[in-house]
């Protein structure tokens, strides 16, 4: 239940097109990948499955969320097309 609601607040960014707080939420919420990638090891799990599951998706969370936050989008305004 938890991944559903932290992809719906992604979704609801995306949507609303508030790229920057979507970045930020990005980097949050990769801490939860993190999160659970620690807690396979405590627990004796697969480092394997943890790296290449839960890190790897927490590292792939922090990279698309620092690219959001360095996008520049420069506004430019459309050519006006000649009247007869």
């Amino acid at each position: 239940m938890r991944d559903v609601i932290l992809a719906l607040v992604l979704a609801v960014l995306l949507l609303t097109g508030h790229r920057r707080a979507l970045g930020w939420v990005l980097l949050v919420e990769a801490l939860a990948a993190f999160g659970d990638m620690a807690t396979v090891l405590a627990h004796h799990g697969s480092a394997p499955t943890a790296f290449g599951v839960h890190g790897l998706t927490a590292a792939l969370m922090v990279v698309t969320g620092l690219l959001i936050l360095r996008e520049t989008r420069a506004v430019t305004t459309a050519p006006v097309p000649a009247t007869r």
